[in-house]
């Protein structure tokens, strides 16, 4: 039993550097684009990032962290040990990648190194999540890439009034927000619910004959409202108008990225709060989220200075440009359940808005860095595999752990 004790709290250990490192790396990525642009400080920008993304991922953390912890290999349940060997060798390339200056996606990482450990279990392969995965994967970088380029083609076209452009690709987003599924928010049926939903269900829009219809009404009225605001602003001052509306999708993007990067860190632990813990995994989510914040405060200035500075030198409209893909692909992925890398994300969306000229200065994208990542992305997922697998006979080997 003490044995057990003893790998449960390294196991535990692991998940809390785990999310530090995601708070360090992957959720530095969507504020890069604003501290490029000069709309927010590097500091200010890293003190955000570890208290929104934590917050994020309370509160939308739990659909990637189920198929992490269960989704990923057939035939076992993620014990221990094996969550150990994965959160450890998932850290650890993330952390050295994170040294050398390059961003590792944790999605790659820690799916190759749960593979990896659960095919080390004696698990099965699961070939058709992986297919789904991998199809999701390949299609972010061509979904955002043309989408980014389109806004910000759009966004630069000076025959176009930003206090026109920019409003209703707001009152987009604010929609998506209206209707986005947060755990905090209760919803008959359902353990998440929408602002939207709840809106609809506390006025009772139901006993009128609105339905699902009004769920639809009421995230159009938001939408509107942010329409106007955003809108006011601009008409006030539109160049602090666009700071404004950039550092606020910021904020709603690294929110997101806490939702979408927790599950890698707590996922391997889902089965064993489940039965060694008999905890319900709002608490691994809080886990998660600490230490989210803590890698968010400590550890994200450098990142952040990479993807803002290295990659591609935006200016605020493509900056704008490059959130709005990266934010719907990222909620379509935790609705889904399906594991990515913010950096993936961010970086695809950077590079589709910074390939449009325009009138913002630009020193254009660095094919070089570029391709380097692309490489540490391949690198990372099939090494993660090999060193967890590796990892896990050898702890298995050890006296007391096998």
């Amino acid at each position: 039993m003490s044995s057990i004790i003893g790998i449960v709290t390294v196991a535990l250990v692991a998940s809390l550097f785990m999310s530090f490192t995601v708070g360090a790396n992957s959720n530095s990525a969507p504020i890069a684009p604003a501290v490029g642009a000069n709309a927010l400080s590097t500091l200010r920008g890293a003190l955000l990032v570890g208290l929104v993304a934590g917050l994020g991922a309370v509160a939308q953390g739990g659909s990637i962290s189920e198929t992490i912890g269960h989704g990923l290999v057939t035939g076992v349940t993620i014990t221990p040990l094996a969550a150990t060997a994965t959160l450890l060798t998932a850290a650890t390339l993330i952390t050295i990648g994170n040294s050398r200056g390059y961003p590792i996606p944790s999605a790659f990482t820690v799916t190759g190194a749960a593979i990896g450990a659960g095919v080390a279990l004696g698990g099965g392969f699961a070939a058709e999540t992986y297919a789904k995965i991998l199809g999701f994967w390949f299609a972010i970088p061509v979904v955002e890439g043309v989408f980014a380029y389109g806004l910000a083609w759009l966004l630069l076209d000076d025959t176009i009034s930003d206090t026109l452009s920019i409003p209703l690709l707001a009152g987009g987003v604010g929609y998506a927000l209206a209707n986005i599924q947060l755990s905090f928010l209760p919803a008959p049926g359902s353990e998440q619910g929408s602002i939207a939903g709840v809106i609809t269900h506390r006025f009772n829009l139901a006993s009128i004959g609105v339905g699902e219809t009004g769920i639809v009404l009421v995230g159009g009225v938001i939408g509107l409202l942010t329409v106007t605001v955003v809108y006011w602003q601009l008409r006030q001052d539109v160049t602090t108008g666009i700071n404004r509306m950039l550092v606020a999708l910021a904020l709603v993007v690294v929110f997101t990225s806490g939702g979408s990067q927790v599950g890698l860190a707590t996922g391997p632990l889902e089965a064993v709060f489940e039965s060694s813990l008999g905890l319900p995994s709002v608490y691994l989510l809080g886990l998660g989220g600490l230490g989210i914040l803590l890698g968010g405060w400590f550890r994200s200035p450098r990142l952040i200075q990479a993807v803002a500075r290295e990659y591609a030198s935006l200016g605020p409209k493509r900056s704008i440009a490059a959130f709005i893909p990266a934010f719907l692909v990222a909620q379509a992925a935790i609705a889904l359940g399906y594991p990515i890398s913010f950096n993936k994300v961010m970086i695809s969306s950077i590079v589709g808005a910074g390939l449009v000229g325009g009138s913002s200065n630009s020193d254009g994208v660095s094919a070089t860095k570029t391709g380097y990542t692309v490489g540490a992305w391949i690198a990372s997922m099939v090494g993660g595999g090999v060193i967890s697998f590796a990892l896990y006979h050898a702890l298995a080997a050890l006296p007391g752990l096998g």
